[in-house]
């Protein structure tokens, strides 16, 4: 590749070193033609962002899964590249779309070592906010491909340097994957830089699209051999892929449908076979049994098996749960669970109660015994108790006759594990007449296998409680019945807040919405709370989970875009984000402003 002379086309880099000294001496450069509107822009980004300009310090991470799309795609193509850039002056640098460095290739050694010493390696972040205008940083910024010449640079330690960046998206979502970077010594800068840059994305950009294909073939075979083998229910879930064959769409009906579809975003990028229990609308139990699909080291999807497992007990539709004291739901899904609940208390079947941390485990447990047995005592023993008297406890509550409720059974330690399987052994053996209740609640991803070969044994039953992102039409009832809770029977929301808070995937489940409807309410007692008033976390819908400083940015955006109306550009600048950012940020966190 030929990297000498500068073209006509090429900037007076002296009177660019010129305006850069007047910028960082506070002077208006806007006068001088000599800066590019793009970098003028850049470099008060950099200079919001508080940039050392003489040594900035970008931060490290430990490199990431070296698995994903874009490293995949890119792998190939920066080999080949690289191979032509072999002790060339020249260097090919690949980031993802924070602009921390992935990998680098080619460049002669010189150069090499010149990047090492201002941390242009993998692992570094080389955004505007780390190290001010550079190829990558301001191509992220900006949304385009860029050329960044030796001057324009706003670090002085950066000045030895020009890079071109160009940006990678994926050739069919759309998202942005990353940015290639060539870079080089500002003596040998070249228009072409920026044009080998946009190919090299291109060709990594075509990679993408053919692995999509490979993997879309490989996940719609395995999906055909599941229909043949199996002659069941199957869905098939990938990246942008959902299939749900004949019998499926035959044997279950709308809800059940809307709820075994709804139930795939848990399987979405698992790696590992997994089987869970899903209570459909309809009251029918149906296994989900998920196997992921590879074309050779690569996730194509999931293949997910259905199967019922018992029918409703409720003889069309003529029984219902009836309301619980303390609980609050009226989907088909929840009173399904309820009934379930009331008929194990009824019939004094020890149960297990499973489900994700703060769906109502012992809420719902608390309720149909006080339904059943309002006149049996009932104790409730915290196996995650750090008193340390847990085995205590639970001799006296049995001795006493009690009915028993144990919550967070999984984190029994192997002592108290042992004491209580053998304690439950003796009441199981001796009960006589009315026997005591026994209930546990467990975490699915917790049981291990000396749990149920100990305990779980002597439980002939397991209901699974639903997340809420599974039921969120009971969403209005909990909001109502929570805030009575709370003490505050006069706040109401509206209908669009509402609307809000079931578009949420709610992580925490039902104790999440208590947290978000508790600090509303600290900030108003009474009257109506509109979607403006939500907290920050309840205006972004996406599903993934957010690192702390992902958090931290999205509220900040969040409350830029409350305090300016709406308006995205005043609250681009009042976070220091160019418009193009604030838009990408704004989808990724699927905020609603």
């Amino acid at each position: 590749m030929a990297t000498q002379g500068r073209g006509a086309a090429a900037q007076d880099l002296g009177s660019v070193s010129r305006a850069r000294d007047a910028f960082l001496s506070h002077d208006d450069p806007r006068k001088d033609e000599a800066i590019r509107n793009p970098i003028r822009l850049s470099w008060q980004r950099s200079e919001a962002s508080l940039v050392d300009a003489d040594h900035p310090a970008p931060s490290y991470f430990e490199r990431a899964d070296a698995e994903t799309t874009l490293a995949r795609a890119a792998r190939p193509v920066l080999k080949s590249l690289s191979a032509e850039l072999a002790g060339e002056p020249a260097c090919l640098i690949l980031t993802d779309a924070k602009g921390i460095v992935m990998e680098r290739g080619g460049g002669d050694g010189s150069l090499l070592r010149h990047l090492d010493a201002v941390d242009l390696a993998p692992g570094f972040q080389y955004s505007e906010t780390e190290v001010g205008t550079n190829g990558i940083g301001t191509a992220l910024e900006v949304g385009a491909p860029i050329l960044v010449n030796g001057d324009e640079h706003y670090t002085g330690s950066l000045r030895g340097f020009s890079c071109a960046g160009a940006l990678v998206t994926h050739p069919v979502t759309g998202a942005l994957l990353g940015v290639v970077d060539i870079t080089t010594k500002a003596e040998n800068t070249n228009s072409l830089l920026l044009s080998f840059a946009k190919l090299a994305a291109r060709r990594i950009q075509e990679r993408i699209l053919e692995e999509a294909n490979e993997l879309d073939r490989g996940l719609l075979g395995d999906y055909y051999a599941a229909c043949r083998h199996t002659g069941g229910s199957v869905i098939a879930i990938g990246g942008e892929v959902f299939m749900m064959n004949a019998l499926a769409q035959q044997h279950f009906d709308a809800n059940d449908q809307a709820a075994l579809i709804d139930q795939t975003r848990d399987a979405r990028g698992r790696t590992t076979p997994y089987t869970l229990m899903a209570e459909l609308p309809s009251g029918v139990t149906a296994r989900l049994a998920y196997q992921p699909s590879f074309v050779g080291d690569a996730l194509a999807g999931g293949i997910i098996q259905v199967k019922e497992q018992r029918a409703s007990a409720r003889s069309s539709g003529s029984t219902h749960a009836p309301a619980l004291p303390g609980v609050a739901g009226g989907s088909a899904l929840w009173r399904h669970v309820t009934q379930e609940v009331l008929d194990a208390c009824g019939r004094v079947e020890w149960l297990v109660v499973e489900g994700e941390a703060g769906v109502g485990k012992t809420s719902v447990l608390r309720a149909a015994h006080q339904h059943v047995s309002p006149t049996r005592s009932l104790a409730v023993l915290d196996a995650a108790d750090p008193e340390g008297d847990f085995l205590d406890r639970a001799t006296t509550a049995l001795e006493s006759g009690s009915d028993v409720i144990i919550c967070h059974a999984h984190l029994l330690h192997a002592e108290a594990l042992d004491g209580l399987s053998e304690m439950l052994q003796e009441v199981h053996n001796n009960a006589v007449a009315r026997a005591q209740w026994v209930a546990l609640t467990v975490e699915p991803s917790d049981v291990d296998d000396a749990l149920g070969l100990s305990l779980l044994r002597l439980f002939p039953r397991t209901v699974a409680v639903p997340p809420l992102r599974h039921h969120l039409e009971d969403v209005p009832a909990l909001v109502r019945a929570l805030l009575n809770r709370a003490g505050v029977p006069s706040l109401a929301l509206s209908a669009s807040a509402l609307n809000q808070l079931m578009r949420l995937p709610w992580a925490g489940n039902v104790t999440h919405l208590r947290t978000v409807l508790i600090g509303v309410s600290r900030k108003r007692r009474s009257g109506t709370i509109e979607v403006q008033d939500l907290p920050a976390e309840c205006h972004a819908t996406t599903r993934r989970q957010l690192t702390k400083m992902e958090s931290l940015e999205r509220d900040a955006i969040v409350d830029a875009l409350a305090a300016h109306g709406g308006d995205k550009a005043a609250a681009s600048a009042a976070v220091g984000m160019s418009r193009a950012t604030i838009y990408r940020k704004i989808r990724d966190y699927g905020i609603v402003s």
